[in-house]
């Protein structure tokens, strides 16, 4: 696709972006007490006491995220211990040193509880002078840190963990694309990682580690999945694409520590005899559709829903259909239903999250833009301290429901902008037929999503007899920019 979305069209996409945070209970704007009390901060948090938080910031801790982001919110390093496991740390902004629980910046982000992503416009659940600049971990800089660390052994499992507070500092700023290419073997090595010293042992033991990690999930019933999701490209200030974002594995290296670090807070946390705040995915309500999607490729899945049985059907398909493997991946990310915070006091039953094949799940690592992962940051503080935990049940149990709803609702705003922006790009291409996979069918509506650019749709006619799953040949036939409409019908 060449067309283009001119300046004066991304001024629209904010406009709507701002509209659709409104209509979705959103803020998309900081009050004034908000900024009031923002002004009275001058700089990074400190401790003084040794005896309270570590020095830590002589190790190899590095960043490694997209290209663009600017709000750091984890770094890692590794070491290699003589008996053949290894020490992975990762350290993660101590938001809450700055973020004060009841706050007016408090209060606002316990409001929207998510940094929203939008083509047009990024909404921050923290000012940007705290997300990106005061509680980020930035290059060069020193920060306060909640520290985790983790012995792995040289089958991947974990034998042993430690939770403390540190001061650290990111010698390396990292990008997934490059550093990827690198570890792939078909791109230069970052010149970040060169200038320092053992950089480049420490991030190539971090891969092999995140490999064996992520091996072991999946021997214990975690699913291969891959989908693909529209990612805006800019030229200046002009979009001129929506292209797919794809997976790589300099990513992985951060998502299994991610996935190892919120269940060792998970479980640190039950054995402070303190309450969490668990992100679970329940089991499948349509698992008879997943099977009935396997049967169609010749394979035999149980009635009753099984993770493993799952995954080794996704493996297979991987390996036979990798083409059509991320339209499989979508179905059943659909038919798995969508996560939500839940919480669990010390000796309850944790439902586990059925797509990551883990029981103890505690989102953990990214206080600066999730309010979940602060709530956390609290409770594992006031653990270490020894101090009460700062929460209520009650309380944590309203603020779980309601960042379930404000999540829900802030990926809504995300997904609307970038229909809005495809709605814009496909304009010009009214009439045209796509390959589509069906991946809602109720009552309210069937939705499609085509490839081209990856994007979901609304089947305006020829739905009937039609589920998740079905593949289907479609015509655009009309797109509202405003609403981010964009509808199709079958073509038979």
């Amino acid at each position: 696709m060449t067309t283009t979305i001119e300046h004066r069209d991304r001024a629209l996409l904010r406009n709507i972006a701002y509209k659709a945070m409104l209509d979705r209970g959103l803020a998309p704007d900081f009050p004034r007490a908000v900024l009031a009390e923002l002004d009275a901060i001058k700089g990074a948090a400190t401790e003084s006491d040794a005896n309270v938080v570590a020095d830590m910031r002589n190790l190899l801790w590095c960043s490694l995220d997209n290209d663009d982001s600017r709000d750091l919110d984890q770094l890692t390093t590794s070491e290699a211990l003589s008996d053949g496991t290894v020490k992975i740390l990762i350290a993660i902004a101590d938001v809450d040193a700055i973020v004060k629980t009841r706050s007016a910046i408090d209060t606002h982000a316990q409001l929207n509880t998510t940094s929203v992503y939008t083509v047009a416009e990024v909404f921050p659940m923290l000012p940007e002078k705290l997300s990106t600049d005061i509680t980020s971990l930035n290059f060069n800089a020193d920060r306060l840190a909640v520290v985790i660390e983790m012995i792995i052994d040289m089958d991947g499992s974990m034998k042993s963990s430690v939770v403390h507070r540190a001061t650290v500092h990111n010698q390396a700023r990292l990008s997934y694309n490059s550093v990827a290419a690198w570890l792939d073997g078909i791109g230069p090595m970052p010149p970040e990682i060169g200038k320092v010293n053992g950089m480049e042992e420490s991030l190539r033991l971090q891969d092999k580690t995140a490999q064996k990690l992520k091996a072991l999930r999946h021997l214990h019933g975690a699913l291969v999945l891959e989908t693909i999701e529209a990612k805006p490209v800019f030229s200046g200030d002009t979009l001129i694409n929506l292209e797919p974002d794809t997976h790589n594995r300099a990513k992985e290296i951060i998502e299994e520590f991610m996935i190892a670090a919120n269940g060792i807070t998970a479980r640190y946390l039950a054995s402070k005899g303190i309450p969490s705040v668990r992100r679970i995915v329940r089991i499948p309500k349509r698992w008879d559709r997943i099977v009935a999607l396997a049967a169609k490729q010749g394979m035999v899945l149980p009635a009753k829903p099984d993770p493993k049985a799952l995954e080794d059907f996704l493996v297979s398909s991987k390996k036979t259909e990798p083409l059509r493997f991320p339209d499989l991946s979508l179905s059943v990310i659909k038919l798995l239903g969508q996560g939500e915070y839940v919480v669990l006091v010390p000796g309850g039953n944790d439902e586990g999250h059925f797509g990551l094949a883990v029981k103890d799940y505690a989102h953990s690592t990214a206080p600066n833009r999730r309010y979940p992962d602060l709530i956390s940051q609290r409770l594992v503080k006031a653990a270490i301290a020894g101090h009460p935990t700062p929460y209520a049940i009650d309380e944590l149990e309203s603020l779980a429901q309601h960042c379930t709803e404000a999540e829900d609702a802030a990926k809504k705003v995300e997904r609307q902008i970038v229909k809005s922006a495809a709605a814009i790009l496909l304009a010009s291409r009214i009439g045209e037929q796509f390959d589509a996979i069906v991946t809602g069918a109720a009552e309210k509506g069937t939705w499609v999503r085509i490839m081209d650019p990856p994007l979901e749709g609304r089947l305006e006619s020829g739905f009937e007899g039609m589920d998740v799953g079905n593949t289907l040949r479609v015509q655009l036939v009309s797109t509202d920019v405003e609403r981010g409409f964009i509808d199709f019908k079958r073509v038979r």
